[in-house]
């Protein structure tokens, strides 16, 4: 079967819009996430032997007309389309959809993501020439949907999918179980050299050009916030074992020469210290930790010990969600952290030389203008490396979604109005205490302050004279960043 997977252009006009990223936006410091979870399905479908056309439009600033362009120059009788969404770019996406089915009318066009997971016949009923759309971890979903199609075959057969029979009843199917056997699934990087170009992306806080990978599924923290394992993948991290994992970092120096570093996105690859550390001692067995670096999000649950294999093992630097400076809002954020294990973790990962990407976030439950102050002030006594300052940005289907619809905190239920029309980070919801407006202006004065400081400025300097990569790096998070430092409003 010859299948289309599409992540679908979007203001290409103002940058590269990321839509894998948890908070789907073009960033800041000009990151874009490799569509994964996209590739991840385009791979077990072509395991099945079916012939896959895979196109990333945002990685190239494509327009609508550029990406029908592309695929029209294919020349290929597309018979299964799939198209990847989020809640930001949504009525660009479904549209989109409708679009190609429009032009591939034999076509079977189905939707996937985080957003037609959480509202299925809201987004089917949106545009009826969308076919259907997959609710949950949809890589299996869209194999089977593409087996069944072959077969001609009945859709009630597809679990996960969701769809608009022939008497026009919305039908939901059972969901699919969540994939168990990690291993089993192809390397990302496989899948990356074979469609998209690592130059394409960016990851502000890695060397440049990098890979980004998963090596498991699913996170056991219960950040109510947090849309991936409430909507995608569940609460029970699912793991490929060290040997599979130690593999694909194999593939990359092999296969990938120009890559200089790997990024690991599992929501909390640390977890799990015995694997952590199982997968730390066979790079350095194999010698892999001499040939490339990594990075990895590390709650600040992290050991020491582990922090100083991990660094030996070439890991630069590690990514905590530390998200706000008091103890009550880190509790009605359910992030299950303290303070006192915040500090703890930012000293030794310092004493283990690791670099520290710190993650803050504004506008959560109980959130006043004091305790935005005291984030702030926080952030810049730990003094990461680098560091990001997000609103809340509340996604249907989470509990922090539920939580703000149900005291009247949303201001629009305009999916489009998730993110600015230059398509950065936005709010659209107020507190008890302060407006969107308020909010946004927040992150903005923290991170010129947090970027404008000369010892920071200093520092950054030095930095940069230790290594080529790391110049670069510097330089182009820079440039990306400074626009919107020097900005006002």
């Amino acid at each position: 079967m010859n299948i289309l997977f599409v992540n679908p252009p979007f203001k290409a006009e103002y940058g590269k819009y990321s839509r894998e990223a948890r908070s789907p936006m073009i960033t800041n410091s000009g990151v874009i996430y490799y569509p994964l979870w996209l590739l991840y399905a385009a791979g077990v479908c072509e395991q099945e032997g079916h012939n896959i056309t895979f196109l990333d439009a945002p990685a190239k600033k494509m327009t609508h007309e550029e990406s029908f362009k592309w695929i029209e120059e294919k020349k290929i009788d597309f018979e299964l389309i799939v198209v990847d969404t989020s809640t930001p770019s949504i009525y660009n996406d479904v549209k989109f959809a409708g679009d190609l089915k429009d032009k591939y009318k034999n076509a079977f066009v189905v939707l996937v993501g985080t957003h037609p997971t959480a509202l299925p016949e809201e987004t089917l009923k949106s545009d009826k020439r969308v076919d259907a759309v997959a609710c949950g971890e949809f890589d299996y979903i869209i194999r089977d949907l593409a087996n069944t199609l072959q077969n001609k075959a009945s859709l009630t057969e597809v679990k996960g999918l969701a769809y608009i029979d022939n008497s026009y009843q919305f039908v939901k199917n059972p969901l699919m179980d969540p994939i168990t056997d990690l291993d089993s699934l192809p390397f990302a990087a496989e899948l990356i050299k074979k469609y998209l170009d690592p130059r394409d992306y960016f990851f502000a806080a890695s060397a440049y050009p990098e890979v980004q990978i998963f090596t498991g599924r699913g996170c056991p923290a219960r950040c109510y916030f947090c849309v991936y394992p409430q909507l995608m993948h569940g609460h029970k991290y699912r793991i490929r074992s060290a040997e599979n994992v130690v593999k694909e970092f194999e593939y990359i120096v092999n296969e990938l020469p120009d890559v200089k570093e790997v990024v690991i996105e599992d929501d909390t690859f640390t977890i799990n210290k015995q694997r952590t550390q199982d997968i730390c001692k066979l790079l350095i067995e194999k010698g892999i930790n001499k040939k490339i670096k990594w990075l990895c999000n590390a709650r600040v649950t992290l050991d020491y010990e582990t922090m100083v294999l991990m660094k030996k093992a070439g890991c630069k630097l590690i990514i905590p969600g530390i998200e706000n400076g008091t103890q009550e809002m880190l509790n009605n954020m359910k992030k299950g952290t303290t303070l006192k294990q915040i500090e703890e973790y930012v000293k030794n990962a310092k004493k283990a030389k690791l670099l520290i990407h710190a993650c803050y976030m504004v506008g959560n439950k109980g959130e006043t203008k004091e305790t935005m102050q005291e984030t702030l002030k926080l952030a810049m006594k730990l003094n990461a490396d680098t560091a990001q300052f997000y609103t809340l940005h509340v996604y249907p289907g989470t509990e922090a979604y539920n939580w703000a619809k149900e005291n009247g905190y949303i201001d629009t239920n305009d999916f489009s109005k998730w993110i600015k029309e230059d398509g950065s980070d936005n709010t659209v919801i107020h507190t008890d205490d302060m407006t969107a407006e308020e909010l946004v202006a927040f992150c903005d004065e923290a991170r010129r302050k947090y970027y404008l400081r000369p010892r920071y400025i200093l520092r950054k300097l030095g930095q940069s004279l230790t290594s080529w990569d790391e110049l670069v790096r510097n330089v182009k998070g820079f440039l990306n960043i400074a626009p919107r430092l020097f900005k006002k409003g």
